[in-house]
């Protein structure tokens, strides 16, 4: 196929993503200066359409970013009024009382919210400003200059065949170019990916450690609600077969959300992340509250989990990573959206320096010294062995010896020091033969669903002509290597559907239905021969969240 020509546009800042990072650049930028010309480039069919988040959000980053942001009319309305942390066994639950915690992980002055909603409240501030922002336009490939510096996006590639060819209706797309662009494309975005590989941005860093995190909206009885109550569970259904745990938080209008956060790392590939959600909800404590309520919505993503030693370099000439492009993750907070909007305030105000110094496409070295000494860090640093510790010791030691750490980090030390990750995700799955498979019981249609009944509540759709964006680096390695080896836990880890292997004229065929696909990116993180890789459909395709 002959060389793409493609129409060029050149802006002083390229943004691709429209999550709480990239809007919060986007809106600082042209605080700082109203004449510089900033786009935003967001793959959702709507800003919001793919965003989901828990979400209790400190609303710390805002008040920086928007002080004024409640005369504004921000979607932050509901604040937390009470506060639970359980731990359940199979019929019970024990009461984890705060006062033991570090202040910073109470809840009080924080507030119950969709991102999706605030991140759409945010956009409308960004374009009252002069931001473009176009939805719908999915970045595809990366632009580099002559001296291997990044110069811009590809946005808006559409019409290909499913094999790759250019169709009857095909649009090239256009390469939007800046003087730096920045990369806000949330867990392990493809293009992210691609800097990070190229730049060796990782070297020295312990890997990413990521968690599966799905959520379902619920309107339950009004006389079982109560506006603005936070709880968080640690312990059943996962057990010592994973880490993780639960949340289910009261909003307004009778809703709750009701979530569920595996840790990617566990080592039986027999674990069935979703179905553990699903379990999770027959509990007594959980049960009592959602039955004769309406599921109304449901989604899943993938959450960045290896904190402050994880982080990558942020930076590389003319680009920089921000948010969960990083990895800004508070754990044991179980927040991260803050720290999303500080990144993206630190990298405007960095570019937004060198520019006005003359710069471009340089290293935005600013940037990284702040995120890494400035706010963010320093919410980072406090908390940074929680995860490995969870890891190493499992939840009571977890519980016992993070929370300690978390005290004398609060006063400038730690025990330990600083604890290390093991191994990547992937490489954490163990054989399937040394492990039992899990008996799950069948979702019951009231409180359990099956997953391809669930996903239609994410009302994801892809057109189906389109190659598929859930690419193989080896086709055979799913049949021949993944299902005896793992049992294909494909199957299971991903909590759409996407992949199944189907016995046709006697023969094991691994399908990808795409179609399904949330963009969650577990299967670039757990896959364990590391054989899928993510990249974006064309635009707009993938889930359209209401108000996650």
């Amino acid at each position: 196929m002959a060389e793409v020509e493609r129409e060029s546009m050149e802006y002083d800042v390229v943004i691709v993503g429209a999550g709480p990072a990239g809007l919060s650049a986007a809106i600082r930028l042209k605080q700082l200066d109203a004449d510089l010309s900033v786009v935003v480039l967001e793959k959702g069919s709507e800003v919001g359409a793919h965003i989901l988040s828990g979400a209790v959000l400190d609303p710390c980053g805002l008040d920086a970013l928007i002080p004024d942001w409640k005369e504004k009319g921000a979607p932050i309305t509901v604040p937390v009024r009470e506060d639970k942390f359980y731990l359940l066994g199979a019929a019970g639950k024990v009461t984890i009382p705060h006062w033991p915690m570090p202040k910073f992980m109470s809840n009080e002055g924080n507030y119950i919210v969709s991102m999706g909603n605030v991140c759409r409240w945010m956009a409308e501030q960004a374009e009252a400003l002069g931001v473009e922002i176009f939805p719908g336009m999915a970045c595809s490939e990366l632009v580099y200059g002559e001296k291997g510096e990044i110069r811009g996006v590809v946005a808006g590639e559409f019409g290909k065949e499913a094999d790759g060819t250019p169709g009857p209706g095909y649009e090239p797309g256009m390469e939007l170019l800046g003087k730096y662009v920045f990369l806000s494309e949330g867990v392990r975005g493809s293009l992210s990916k691609e800097v990070i590989e190229k730049y060796n941005l990782s070297d020295g860093h312990c890997p990413q450690k990521f968690g599966l995190g799905m959520k379902e909206i619920w309107e339950i009885d009004p006389a079982k609600h109560s506006e603005g109550r936070v709880e968080h569970t640690m312990g059943w259904p996962l057990g010592g077969n994973a880490g993780g745990g639960a949340f289910i938080y009261h909003l307004d209008n009778n809703q709750v959300y009701v979530g569920f956060v595996v840790h990617l790392n566990y080592k039986n590939p027999h674990l069935y992340p979703y179905m553990e959600f699903q379990r999770f909800k027959h509990h007594p404590h959980v049960a009592a509250l959602l039955e004769g309520g309406k599921r109304v919505a449901y989604g899943a993503r993938a959450i960045s989990e290896g904190g402050f030693q994880s982080m990558p370099k942020m930076v590389a000439p003319g680009v920089a990573l921000l948010g969960c492009s990083v990895g800004m993750v508070n754990v044991p907070r179980i927040k991260g959206n803050h720290n999303a909007m500080l990144s993206g305030k630190a990298a405007a105000e960095a570019a937004y320096a060198a520019i006005s110094a003359g710069r471009a496409s340089d290293e935005l070295t600013a940037y990284e010294t702040e995120v890494r000494e400035g706010a963010i860090g320093k919410d980072l640093w406090k908390v940074r062995n929680v995860k490995p510790l969870w890891s190493k010791t499992g939840l009571l030691g977890s519980l016992t010896l993070g929370g300690l750490d978390m005290w004398t980090n609060s006063f400038g030390f730690s025990l330990f020091g600083t604890v290390k990750h093991g191994k990547s995700d992937a490489a954490s799955t163990e054989m399937a033969a040394g492990h039992q498979p899990i008996d799950y019981p069948k979702p019951d249609g009231k409180l359990s669903f099956d997953r391809l009944t669930n996903v239609a509540f994410s009302f994801t759709n892809h057109e189906e002509s389109q190659p598929a964006h859930l690419k193989l680096k080896d086709a055979r390695v799913p049949v021949l290597d993944n299902l005896p080896k793992y049992a294909g836990p494909s199957q299971r880890y991903c909590p759409a559907g996407v992949y199944e292997f189907v016995e046709k004229d006697g023969r094991t065929e691994f399908v990808i239905n795409f179609q399904n696909c949330v963009h969650c990116k577990t299967c670039d993180i757990k896959d364990p021969s590391q054989n899928i890789t993510w990249t974006v459909p064309q635009g707009g395709d993938g889930p359209n969240y209401p108000n996650m």
